[in-house]
């Protein structure tokens, strides 16, 4: 699968042993929520969800989590399938609130839809095509590109998708927020993008990722 990796000068720093992640975005209280990586014991989560049903520990966007977190407080953010969610315009507040929020040698990881493949398969197979099969059931294009329609139908309207983002997009946005080295991943139907704060040790942050099941480290430098 195709790679970008966007790059800016910094120093290595080792990673603290007692770690805490923000997941943005939640969703309901799972553990198949969280990426392997953060279901360590050494991985505390906090978590953040617009719907109040979700149960999240703090109710809102994580536009502005000014009122619920300070800054430099978090070793990681995860955001799985929920940067989609946000207006276009909203996005770069949104990882500048992710900045915001981590220390200086934290990361962040997202996984968000790819409308690449989303296109390809639209163009291909039509819009009612069963892409895959997920938790809340069968996924089309159309789904993958406006948000699932079974949940928005049901009164969900905050599932619905008003952005996306390509893998260079996706990497050139985070990079445009201030993260020091910015990785961005196509992997099936998902892209996959981690984001590195100045002190961060990539080395040690991309093994534990491999060892979790996310390869990143063969990505080669593509600036967009």
């Amino acid at each position: 699968m195709a790679e970008t990796k966007l790059t800016k000068d910094r120093p290595a720093l080792g990673a603290a042993p007692d770690r805490c992640v923000l997941n943005a975005g939640s969703g309901g209280r799972a553990s198949r929520q969280l990426h392997p990586v953060f279901r360590r014991p050494n991985w505390t989560e906090v978590r953040i969800d617009i719907d109040p049903h979700a149960q999240p520990d703090h109710v809102g966007s994580f536009t502005d989590m000014s009122d619920s977190f300070a800054s430099a407080g978090f070793d990681a953010v995860w955001s799985s399938h929920a940067v989609e969610h946000l207006h276009a315009h909203e996005v770069p507040t949104a990882f500048a609130e992710f900045r915001r929020v981590l220390k200086d040698d934290g990361f962040v990881l997202i996984r968000c839809p790819d409308i690449e493949i989303a296109a390809e398969l639209l163009v291909q197979h039509g819009p009612d095509h069963i892409a895959y099969m997920s938790p809340a059931g069968p996924i089309t294009p159309l789904d993958m590109l406006f948000g699932h329609a079974a949940s928005i139908a049901r009164g969900r309207i905050h599932m619905a998708h008003r952005t996306g983002f390509t893998c260079s997009s996706l990497a050139k946005l985070l990079l445009d927020a201030g993260f020091a080295t910015v990785i961005a991943k196509r992997e099936y139907f998902d892209l996959w993008a981690l984001a590195l704060m100045p002190d961060a040790n990539a080395a040690n942050i991309q093994r534990e990722l491999a060892d979790a099941g996310l390869d990143l480290n063969d990505a080669e430098d593509d600036v967009p």
